[in-house]
């Protein structure tokens, strides 16, 4: 049987006697008894006190097979920590000299179940398998599977395609759970994609799985930072540029040098991470990533490419974001103007480069994107009037009011704000969130004076999952304006709904914030949205399940027809009795 076959291969070659042999010798004998008595005494245990100790096994019942198999697997484990101890005695070319004599003596058997962990130990503790030995195992399944990370890393260096093959279900799986993230039913502002801390996000099993696959390969590592690098430039998902960020500062967590000090972001990718987990960028680290930036010499310009990945990572997008619009605030206060501020300068620089880093790859032009004058001068200035206004206006409303009644919010847009927002992709980034952060604020006017700018944005930032699911989630702070008939037309029909049949995602983030909110909406609106977002044919399954839920929990809410026929049964007309006061 080929079972068997597999349980005593290479036996033969090293001239060990098998079941085959024994097989030939009964089929070719006489006594078949003294043959078997023969075999057993050449192929046994050549220990001269066992030949009275088996009898005394044999009075006790014990099985001839289970005295050799414990007498085996203890000798096994006796030889996998020698094994092991060899790794690391004596000097360096004389252990690897044994473990490979060791091999060389073992290898035929590595297919024999029993001896294979043996072997497989062996070459697990060789910096360098022999190739032969190498090519041997890649071209057997089993074998492959079997052997350790070790022995795998060092087929995978030689072998881009398979290592590619290893690698690509996991890079799927990790866009897969941003996906999930995104898209989560549960929406909420205290919680949401940015929330978990860079430490633990490195903890997850992919960013752990691809650490343990590169070990201390600088090869494998570029292998991997290569695949991310041509998957961004193929989908434009800024998540593969997260977990380049990752990777790089898993293998730091583990202090793994022979990486760390030849990958030329480090550094800067370190210090970018502790602001980060601040979700600030304060002076001090911006000093030290300006050193960074302006440190890149002439001729390595191409450091500038993965650079611009790392600021690329949505995390460092989002700390970048959240330090300018903390910047603009402090400024209103010193009435400083943008220009006057280098701090702000340095983070506008950074989201330059982390905005424009598709292009830098794509086009292998490496130099850093020009800030357009006008960003600076006219656009934040804007933002900074809009701030004002806030302030102008709650003084306003705490002054006692004289015969010309309460000054109204503005309400108009300044043209050149929305036309920003087309035209500039970091005036769009900044806006945006700004936006999200009138609405934390659970500022309704200014974020109804400013919505109508968001349904034509650069690049449809606007409609994007990151900025969707945000405003989804600080929308709930505003729950109890979607009781009011205005707000609802503001959001549902002046912005989200001019989206939602040409783009997928908005559908589904439309339906994530009414299964959160609907019973704050109006019935009637409620009615008129269920209507208009229903799926259609092309609609994919995400929308219909989603859209599936909603309808199930308005059901819920409808009376149920005994409550509506007993209602009027209620309000049955009262006699009338003539009133005192007609008399």
């Amino acid at each position: 049987a080929p079972g068997q076959a597999e349980m005593y291969a290479g036996l033969q070659e090293l001239g060990v006697a098998n079941g085959e042999d024994l097989k030939e010798t009964l089929t070719n004998c006489t006594e078949p008894l003294k043959a078997i008595e023969q075999f057993q005494t050449e192929n046994g245990v050549l220990l001269p006190s066992l030949q009275y100790a088996l009898p005394f096994l044999d009075l006790h019942g014990t099985p001839r097979l289970e005295f050799h198999q414990s007498v085996f697997d203890e000798l096994r484990e006796k030889l996998l920590e020698r094994v092991s101890a060899i790794a690391l005695e004596g000097k360096v070319e004389e252990r690897y000299k044994k473990l490979e004599d060791l091999l060389e003596k073992s290898f035929s058997l590595v297919k024999m179940p029993s001896i294979q962990p043996v072997v497989m130990c062996v070459m697990k503790h060789l910096p360098k398998v022999p190739e032969k030995k190498l090519k041997l195992v890649m071209a057997d399944k089993d074998l492959y599977k079997a052997c350790a990370v070790e022995v795998k890393r060092q087929i995978w260096q030689d072998n881009q395609a398979l290592f590619g093959d290893e690698v690509s279900p996991l890079l799927k799986q990790y866009i897969l759970e941003k996906e999930n993230i995104l898209f989560s039913n549960e929406i909420s502002f205290l919680q949401n994609f940015f929330s978990p801390s860079p430490k633990t996000r490195r903890q997850g099993e992919v960013v752990q799985k691809l650490t343990q696959m590169i070990g201390k390969n600088v090869k494998l590592y570029d292998m991997v930072l290569q695949f991310l690098r041509t998957l961004f430039l193929r989908t434009r998902n800024v998540h593969y540029c997260t977990l380049r960020a990752e990777l790089l500062m898993s293998l730091h967590d583990l202090e793994i040098s022979e990486i760390c000090t030849v990958d030329p972001c480090h550094k800067f990718t370190w210090c970018l991470d502790a602001c980060i987990r601040e979700k600030f960028v304060d002076n001090k680290r911006a000093r030290e990533l300006q050193g960074f930036l302006d440190g890149v010499k002439k001729g390595q310009e191409q450091v500038l490419g993965d650079l611009s990945m790392i600021l690329c990572d949505p995390f460092a997008i989002n700390t970048l974001a959240l330090s300018t619009i903390r910047h603009l605030q402090d400024l209103v206060g010193q009435d400083t103007l943008p220009r006057e501020s280098p701090d702000l300068l340095l983070l506008l620089r950074m989201l330059s480069l982390g905005q424009g880093a598709w292009d830098m790859i794509d086009s292998q032009v490496f130099k850093e994107p020009k800030m357009e004058a006008e960003l600076i001068t006219r656009f934040l200035p804007l933002l900074m009037s809009f701030v004002v206004d806030d302030h102008t206006f709650t003084v306003d409303q705490k002054l006692p009011s004289e015969e010309k009644g309460p000054i109204p919010y503005p309400s108009t847009i300044p043209e050149a704000f929305t036309k920003f927002l087309q035209e500039n992709r970091i005036a769009c980034e900044i806006g945006l969130y700004y936006i999200l952060h009138i609405t934390k604020q659970r500022n309704k006017n200014a974020f109804l004076r400013l919505l109508p700018a968001l349904v034509e944005t650069f690049s449809d930032l606007a409609f994007s999952d990151i900025f969707l699911h945000l405003l989804t989630g600080n929308l709930t702070l505003l729950g109890d304006e979607f009781a009011l008939e205005e707000f609802c037309t503001s959001l549902f029909d002046g912005f989200f709904l001019t989206a939602c049949s040409r783009k997928e995602n908005v559908h589904r983030h439309v339906l994530r914030l009414l299964l959160h909110l609907h019973h704050k909406v109006a019935p009637a609106k409620l009615e008129s949205l269920q209507k208009a977002l229903e799926p259609t044919k092309q609609s994919g399954e995400a929308v219909k399940d989603l859209y599936n839920q909603l309808t199930e929990k308005l059901e819920l809410r409808k009376p149920s027809p005994a409550e509506v026929t007993e209602t009027p049964s209620m309000e049955l007309p009262l006699p009338t009795v003539p009133t005192p006061a007609s008399r």
